[in-house]
This record gives C-alpha cells, structure tokens and sequence, in this order.
C-alpha cells in the first residue's frame, strides 16, 4: 500500500485526490489526551521532542497520561486510505478508516463522522478500543465526547482483567459502564473457553468492579452447573460482594453437605460472609463470618446456628466464636477472646463442611477478656479467663481475675534484673478442686559477661508465694494434694543458677566442600533448696517435657505452684558446619545430659520420686545435605537400661515447587511415669505432594499407629491446574473422639473444590487441608497478571 501523507491545508477546502494516501488531523485543539500509562522514566528523559512547531507534534519516550486542563478539548486524529468531507462538519473515511479522540480508537472499513453530533458511524470490521477495552463487531456507532454508542454483535474483551465474550448488542453506558444483550462472559483467554457464562443481558460497571448478569447459567466445559435469576462477579480480582461458588462435601455421619455462600463486601476493612448450608441427614444450618480491620482495631465474629439436627435429635445447636482486639494508644491494648458452642459433640458433627480436621471432639473453649500495657520495662496484663467444659472433661481453673506485673531492665552497669507480680483468684466448676487466692513475686538479678567466644551468666532469684484458700473440698481431686491442712501457706525459695559456654570455629573440607566447623560445649548449673511443698493446691502447673529446650531452665516444672528443688549440672556438646560464604546451616549434632548431685525431692501430687542421679542422654541431629533435602534426628537414652525411650527422627525432600515427600516416626517407650496406660507409642506420618501427570498433583498424608495397629488419620486428594480453572477433591479420615466403649473413634469425608480462575478464587477449605496436611505444600499458581495494554499499544 502506498504511504500515507500529512495534510496540513485546511482538509474540508476541496477533496484530496484520490492519487494521494492521506493523514487527515481534525479539530486539533492543541491538547493531545493519550490513553492511561505507566510512566517509568522521570527527568529528561521523560520530556517529549518536538517535532512540528506548527501542528504541535512531538516524539514521546513513553506513554503517559496528560489529563485535560479545565477548558481544553481533547484532539481528534484520523486516518485513512481515502476522505470525503461535506464542508467542515461531514466527513466519511474509507479503506482502513481510523478515528481517535479522548482515549477511544475507532477502526473500520468505512467512518462517517458527524461534527454537529460528535456521532461517528462505523461499517464493516469495527475494531473500538476504549482505554484498553476493545470491542469488535460488523457495525456500531458512537458519541466521542460522551463515550455512548452501540455495536451489533459484538465481540468484546477487558484489558484490565482479561475478560471477554460475545453478545447481540453491546452498549456503551458510559466511560466505565457496558451492558451486552444476550451474550456471555468468560475470563478464560481460550478461544474455546472451559467456562462461560450465559445471560440474557450483562451490566459490566468497571469503576464499581461488579458484573451483573440476569438470567445467567455458568457452564463449564458445555454443561450448565448453576443457574441464578441475578448473579454477580467481580472484572477483577479485587473482593467483589455476590454469590460464592458452592461447596460440597459427604461425611460418614452428615451424609451430602453442600453450602453456598454468600459475600458482602461492606467496606475496604469489612465484609461479612453467610454460609446457607444443608447437611442431608441432619438438616439445614446457617454459618455468618464478619471480619474488620482498622489501624486500632481488629477482628472476626463467627456465629453458626441449626434449629434441629435429625441424626443427634437435638434443638438449637450453635457455636459463637469472637475475637476482638483494640489498640488504645500509649501502650494500652484490649482483647476479647470469646468461645461457646451448644453441646460437646458440636465440633465433630457440625465443624464446617470445607474443614478437615484432625483433632477430633474439642471438649474445652476458652472466654477470655484483658487489657494489657506495654510500654518500657513495663508488661501489665489484667484478665478474666473462664473455660466452657463439655462431656464431663476437667477445665482448667478459671482466673477471676488476674493481674500479671513484668519489670525487666537490661545493661544497667551490666547487670539484667526484673521481677514478675501476680495476683489470681482462682475458681473451678469441680465440686473436688479447692479454690482461692495466690500472690506471688519472682525478682532476678543477674550479671552476663558475654564475648564473641565465651559467655558466663550467673543469676539470682527468688520465689515468693502466698495462698488464701477459700474453698477445701471434703473429697480432693487425684491432681491435688489429699492433705490441704492450712487455708493460709506462704513460701519462700531462692535459685542460683550459673550459665556457661564456650564457643571454637575451624575450617574443615568434608566431601570435597569447605565449611566452617563449631564446637560448642556448655555448663549449666542450678541449685535450688528444698522447700516441702506438699501442701500446696495445683493451680496451673504440671510437670515439663524433657527436652534439649527444657533442660537449660532452672524448674522442672511449668507454673507456680511447684518449685523444684536442685542440685544439678547440665552439660551439652555442639557441633555445627556452617557455608563459609552464606553462614547456612548445614548440619548439627548435640548431646546433652543432666547430673543431680542430690534427688530431686518436689513432686507433683500422687508421683514418685526419681531417684536417678543422671538423667537419659539426648542426642540431636539434623542435616540439610542440600537445598532440596533436609532431616531432624533426637534421641532420649536411658544409660541404666541401655533403651532408647523416645525418638524422633523425620526427613523432607523438595527438589521444586509442588514436589515434596516428608516422613517422620515417633517413638515412646512406656514407663510408669505416663499419665495413661496405653502404654509405647509407635506413629509414623507420611505425606507428600507430587506430579502424577502433566498439571495433575497428587497429595496425600497417612498418620499410622504400629503399636496400636491402626489409622490415626488420613488424607488423600489430587488437584489438577488447568489454564482456566482448578479442580481439587480428597478424602480423608480423622479422628472423632471416642465410642461408647472408650476406643478411639474415626470419622470419613469427601471435599471438592472447583476455581474458575477469573470468576472465583475462594478455598473451601480444600487448599487450606493440603496445606495443613503436607509440610512444603505449594498450591496451584494463581491466574498470569493480565498484560498491559501498553505492552501491545494499540
């Protein structure tokens, strides 16, 4: 085709020759509005050339958005192959005809644009392009100025988000608004898209990011699978308020459970959630979820209610789960922690259909309202903690109230000292559990001497408690003291400690690689008199674990209301290889073991004393072999029965995204010291995520008990990624508390997730599962970012 020229005469004076291509500038009006950008460069290099002083154009380095000054009109450019004018108001392009003005681009075989009306009439090939959103179609007409026109069966397309779809007519409302008669809607860029909906008319208002369908029918792949007389969908992935692709799940003891929720975006930092649900052997339920964010406050409200459940023939069965958290300024803060549920089987029947559990029946929930104040050296917590016990179970005792006072200060003369204040009332629902009240101060003062290769820390502090027992049972509980003689018990008990450490480094070559090797041994020393303690309630203490962590701290036990007595040594070796360049971890090995140089005398109620002079040794050891390969090894070894009594050793192994096998066992040998009677526990747990074929992901878990012969839990799904869409399900059994002769009961349920990417992106619970379930766990990759329509300017 010949090159097209600038005319720079007055274009409606006589017609141009047809010998001659032309480039026709209408109406310049001195102010040239582009289409939006994305401005990159800044200074100079951003300032545009001139080219032409007469006709005001210049060479841009990028495309920017130059908003109109009160006034100023936006320029019209056209071109074409030929042009026709009727004075200086008709003017009909032919033969690759193209109109340009305010941001909107009109091609087509042939334009007649009236100057009267600011009407252009298009025929024939109509490609619009209005800021990124392009619309094709045979024949349509458009005002300029206001951005109002129509296309006869159209083809349209968002840049924004990538959307598109046809329909009989299209009409252009305005600058953001779009309404398309007897068509559909689709985010999947497939010239045969998977998924699509069908409506008889779609009401597109971008500036809100809602699309409103009448009449819709969602298909997916050809087969319709919901149906709604009013159906909305966000144009992008911003939150959007509508119906929510249903879930569905069948359970074992709840039969089909399918909801279909329902969003309301209230505002940027609220929404609120309901969740319909129909359970099919128990009945109809009915879910709220509300959350809130603010700069001083936050939280979330559930609340979940079922008139009647056919199988468990109860009424009224409900849960009410809150939490609030508020920022008063200046240090002050609140919070509220509310929890309550009908019955104590509420958790394992009615838990939410899209959640996978594996805790089985929860018999305890917490209510719990604070304030505390943070602010220095300063921690202040005020409190009231009560429990809600279901089935029988033994809560906690109830705090009503608490007030909790830290001090702490540090390197002051190089000394670190502190002390804890607490006062509680303590009440319990148990006619057998005593009550009252307990004071108690722990002061410390302690001086580190810390060197890039050597510390020594000595410490001092002090227990100092007082009980005022209110209540004293005539039968006591087994977890309590048989003997409370005195309503008045005050004691005192101090604690030396002594913490100390060495550390060496070398350059080693294992394997052919350099490391830096450490070595670091370590003294702990504690020794805490003997105080009889026999007569003092148990109110929120027990016995600590006994582990690498546990056994560098001056008490046996966790709380206040037992102080062990010590005399004892804690020694540990470790060694670690380090990359010399990023100072990763490669590998570690430890070994620890305590001595007592006198028996520990305090004990909790009903429990013997231990009468070892040493302690089991541990020993730990973890490698990372490589970025995609790592394992954690510990060992607890009795040296007087030459027996190991726990283990746990475990191993993951990631060589990329979505591909992940982790394997972990647990070993405990019984001992007389269990709380129960179920004697060695042997678990192994086994889970991976893996491809089994192009863009299909296998996932699974298996939690298998050796000792006693049967499946603690299990999950098995897959999920397959395909451009325009995600298909999830899994199985899974879990465990659901305990059958009417005590032996561990199970549970089964099903779960599937289908994601139309484009027109949903919410979990049902599905991904959240796998995540849960599976350690490195990688879920699909989300939708592509939709490509700027700059990146192909139009």
């Amino acid at each position: 085709m010949p090159p097209r020229l600038f005319i720079r005469s007055n274009p409606f004076a006589s017609p141009p020759s047809r010998r001659k291509r032309v480039v026709i500038a209408l109406f310049a009006a001195g102010c040239v509005s582009p289409v939006t950008g994305f401005a990159q460069l800044t200074g100079d290099a951003a300032r545009p050339v001139a080219l032409d002083p007469k006709w005001g154009f210049s060479l841009a380095p990028q495309i920017v958005e130059q908003p109109l000054a009160p006034g100023q009109t936006s320029g019209t450019f056209s071109l074409g192959d030929h042009v026709s004018a009727d004075g200086e108001r008709q003017t009909t392009l032919t033969g690759n005809a193209e109109l340009r003005r305010y941001g909107a681009i009109i091609r087509a075989d042939k334009i007649h644009y009236d100057a009267d009306t600011d009407v252009a009439d298009a025929y024939g090939n109509v490609r619009i392009n209005q800021h990124g959103n392009l619309f094709v179609g045979p024949r349509a007409q458009m005002a300029l100025e206001a951005r109002v026109g129509y296309m006869l069966t159209p083809t349209y397309h968002f840049g924004e988000s990538g959307a598109g779809g046809k329909g009989e007519r299209l009409d252009m409302l305005d600058d953001e608004r779009t309404r398309i008669t007897r068509g559909t809607y689709s985010a999947c860029a497939c010239a045969d898209p998977s998924w699509y909906v069908r409506a008889s008319r779609f009401d597109m208002d971008q500036g809100d990011n809602l699309g409103t369908a009448l009449n819709g029918v969602l298909f997916f792949q050809g087969v319709p699978i919901f149906a709604s007389p009013y159906l909305t969908f966000p144009l992008s992935s911003d939150r959007q308020s509508g119906v929510l692709p249903p879930t569905f799940t069948y359970s074992s003891t709840s039969g089909a459970d399918i909801t279909i929720p329902y969003y309301v975006n209230i505002a940027p930092n609220r929404d609120l959630t309901l969740r319909p649900r129909i359970l099919e052997r128990r009945g109809a339920f009915l879910g709220m979820d509300y959350r809130y964010l603010s700069p001083t406050y936050s939280g979330t409200d559930t609340i979940e209610y079922m008139p009647h459940d056919a199988v468990a023939q109860r009424d009224n069965r409900y849960a009410i789960f809150l939490k609030h958290n508020q920022n008063f300024g200046d240090g002050f803060s609140g919070y509220i922690n509310y929890n309550r549920v009908s019955d104590a089987a509420y958790t394992s029947d009615l838990s939410s259909g899209n959640t996978i559990i594996y805790n089985g029946t929860q018999l305890l929930f917490q209510q719990e309202a604070g304030l505390r104040y943070d602010k220095g050296p300063w921690s202040v917590l005020v409190r009231e903690q009560r429990w809600q016990s279901l089935d029988n179970a033994a809560p906690p005792y109830s705090r009503e109230p608490e007030l909790d006072v830290n001090y702490q200060k540090y390197d002051v003369g190089g000394f670190d000292f502190g002390a804890e204040g607490n006062y509680t009332r303590f009440t319990s629902i148990e006619s057998t559990m005593p009550e009252g009240e307990r004071l108690f101060l722990n002061p410390y003062i302690s001086y580190p001497i810390v060197h890039p290769g050597w510390f020594v820390i000595p410490k001092v502090q002090y227990h100092l408690a007082s009980y005022n027992l209110s209540y004293i049972p005539s039968t006591i509980s087994s977890t309590q003291p048989q003997s409370l003689p005195n309503k008045n018990i005050n004691v005192a008990i101090p604690t030396v400690s002594l913490d100390s450490g060495l550390k060496f480094e070398r350059h080693v070559r294992v394997f052919g690689r350099d490391y830096i090797q450490t070595l670091e041994p370590r003294l702990f020393y504690v020794y805490t008199p003997y105080r009889n303690q026999s007569d003092i309630p148990v109110f929120d203490t027990a016995q600590s674990d006994f582990g690498l962590a546990e056994i560098f701290t001056t008490n046996t036990f966790v709380g206040n209301d037992r102080i062990a007595d010590a005399n004892r040594l804690t020694a540990a070796v470790t060694t670690r290889f380090l990359n010399p360049d990023t100072g990763d971890e490669r590998a570690r090995f430890v070994i620890a073991q305590q001595y007592n140089f006198r028996m520990q005398q305090t004990t909790m109620p009903n429990v013997s004393v231990d009468e070892s002079s040493r302690t089991d040794l541990i020993l730990g050891a973890s490698f990372k072999l490589t970025d995609t390969f790592a394992t954690q090894n510990a060992f607890q070894y009795n040296q007087e029965t030459n027996q190991i009594d726990r283990l746990n050793t475990g191993f993951a192994w990631s060589p990329e995204d979505r591909k992940v096998i982790n394997l972990a066992y647990r070993y405990t040998r019984a001992t007389s010291t269990l709380a129960d009677t179920t004697g060695e526990i042997k678990q192994a747990v086994l889970s991976a995520q893996w491809p089994v074929m192009r863009n299909v992901y296998a996932v699974g878990r298996v939690n298998y008990a050796f000792d006693s012969h049967r499946l603690v839990d299990g999950l098995l799904g897959f999920q397959y990624d395909a451009p325009c869409w995600t298909l999830g399900m899994a199985i899974q059994r879990y465990a659901n508390g305990l059958t009417t002769t005590g032996l561990p009961a199970t549970g089964t349920r099903f779960l599937a997730q289908l994601t139309l990417k484009g027109f949903s992106n919410i979990d049902n619970g599905l991904v959240a599962s796998f995540r849960a379930s599976v350690p490195g766990y990688v879920p699909p990759p989300p939708p592509a970012d939709p490509v700027s329509r700059f990146s192909d300017y139009d």
